[in-house]
């Protein structure tokens, strides 16, 4: 359902920050955060959700100094580093906006371009808008080969198998609604954790759009992925929804109706609206 700004006085706005190590870009994330607040101060009041994910540095001590000064700051910490899909966990149970975004500390996407993603979901145009530089539109600079090979290998894969039909899987910047949230239970705690989200809300009948973006590489500090364990978290899942759709195909309504019984549909076949090259173009 579209939220009418004008109707009301201000939508609280939630931005869940994760953290772990990251000192080093803590400056740069304040200077962003601001500019990005000076752009939506006039239609939003926003709160700060940070959640320092065990880190060994001063992150969790300075965070809270990355918010823009006068905003609402909520931060959390776990004792030792768990994974960016438990520190997100922790701050979607924080957030108590009506629209809620992740993004990443290190700024590899500009949290400017979050007006992009929260736009859609304030229309109700989108129950879940994520950034998306793997899209014909979008852009990838200066991140390292290996990594974006990762990516983008993981994302064609989740296409090939997937209903859900996007360009971009693992992106952690995204706006949701408040439903959204409200409803979304994923039980992995690292990267795949990404992709389960946005599997989950798709299985559950809500809107998933994706808007073309640009991807930096982090200017500092470093990736906290541990590749071994992703790429095996992946695979699990590729598999777990491989068996899934098989599964579906195998008991699907027309199956069943021959052997004259009835079922109730599977989430993923719930109505549901995919992201297009076509719808994301007429919205971009």
């Amino acid at each position: 359902m579209p939220v009418d700004i004008q109707a009301t006085e201000k939508l609280l706005l939630s931005i869940i920050v994760p953290m772990c190590n990251e000192e080093a870009s803590l400056d740069i994330l304040k200077a962003k955060l601001l500019r990005f607040q000076e752009r939506l101060h006039s239609q939003y009041e926003v709160e700060y959700c940070l959640v320092d994910d065990g880190s060994t540095d001063c992150t969790a001590q300075l965070m809270a100094s990355a918010a823009p000064a006068g905003s609402s700051v909520l931060c959390a910490q776990h004792e030792r580093n768990r994974g960016v899909g438990a520190a997100i966990r922790t701050g979607l149970r924080m957030a108590k906006g009506g629209i809620v975004c992740t993004i990443d500390a290190d700024c590899s996407y500009s949290p400017e371009d979050l007006c992009i993603l929260i736009e859609l979901v304030a229309k109700g145009d989108a129950d879940v808008a994520v950034a998306s530089p793997y899209h014909p539109q979008g852009t990838v600079v200066g991140v390292q080969r290996w990594r974006l090979l990762l990516s983008q290998q993981c994302s064609r894969l989740y296409r090939c198998i997937s209903p859900l039909k996007l360009y971009t899987y693992t992106s952690i910047f995204r706006a949701y609604s408040r439903q959204c949230v409200s409803d979304l239970h994923y039980e992995s705690d690292g990267f795949v954790s990404a992709v389960e989200v946005l599997l989950c809300a798709q299985g559950m009948g809500y809107r998933v759009r994706e808007a073309p973006m640009v991807l930096h590489a982090r200017q500092r500090g470093y990736s906290k992925m541990r590749i071994a364990g992703t790429i095996a978290a992946h695979l699990a899942l590729l598999r777990r929804e491989a068996l899934g759709r098989l599964t579906d195909t195998v008991t699907s309504p027309r199956s069943i109706a021959s052997v004259g019984h009835g079922s109730a549909p599977h989430p993923a076949q719930l109505p549901s609206s995919f992201s297009t090259l076509e719808q994301t173009n007429s919205t971009n």
